[in-house]
């Protein structure tokens, strides 16, 4: 049987490279983002789902368990990015990046690990930031949804630990993406979304006895 893996906001940036890797690799995919303007390979399934609200959180967890039997990793990987600072940015910035980048993990996870704790084996990988553990004056709400990202994710690692369930924290820092479309940095500034795909194929070949609890990556020349 196909191994499954679910990830979210698959359509773009780090979750197509995540989607990309794992389809070439024979997994069965199951993703979902806003819209879906991409052609995907046929072991690829598609659901298109808001995140930022519940109930279409819901119903793509509904949409995986009716498409599969069992889900071997889960890839809590929705997010987005809004620059601001706490005193200026505008009214609704901070439920707006809370309900995309933390509440979307939280419910997904919720709906979906039982049948991984009553198998005994699984994987979560929540990506999280480097805007987890720094704070930058820019950042805004979006740092704190990837510090509330984090925390979830290390209260995740210590209450699935006995069930079997690995759980690892992503932490990059910038990776060429949309997010940086129209800045005139070259590439080599950037990581590549690839290498995060790269490194959480990595993690999930160990064996299931060891766990790579929080990985950390920036450019090779530091933050920018």
């Amino acid at each position: 049987m196909n191994k499954t893996i679910v990830v979210t906001g698959g359509t773009k940036g780090i979750g197509r490279a995540i989607v990309n890797k794992f389809a070439k690799e024979g997994f069965t995919v199951i993703t979902c983002a806003r819209t879906n303007e991409e052609q995907f390979p046929e072991n690829v399934l598609f659901f298109k789902a808001d995140l930022s609200k519940k109930a279409e959180v819901l119903a793509f967890a509904d949409f995986v368990k009716a498409s599969v039997s069992q889900v071997d990793i889960l890839v809590n990987n929705t997010g987005f990015f809004l620059p601001g600072q706490i005193h200026n940015e505008a009214e609704g910035t901070l439920e707006a990046m809370i309900e995309t980048n933390l509440y979307s993990a939280y419910h997904l996870t919720r709906a979906l690990v039982n049948e991984m704790i009553a198998r005994k084996a699984g994987y979560i990988f929540n990506i999280c930031s480097v805007a987890s553990i720094v704070a930058y004056t820019n950042g805004g709400s979006y740092c704190i949804s990837k510090f509330a990202m984090l925390g979830m994710s290390k209260v995740l690692r210590e209450e699935l630990k006995p069930h079997g369930v690995r759980v690892t924290s992503i932490l990059p820092g910038a990776t060429f993406t949309n997010s940086w479309a129209g800045v005139e940095l070259p590439t080599e500034r950037f990581i590549a979304s690839d290498d995060i795909a790269e490194v959480i194929w990595t993690a999930n070949a160990l064996p299931a006895t060891t766990v790579l609890e929080e990985i950390i990556m920036r450019p090779q020349l530091g933050d920018l």
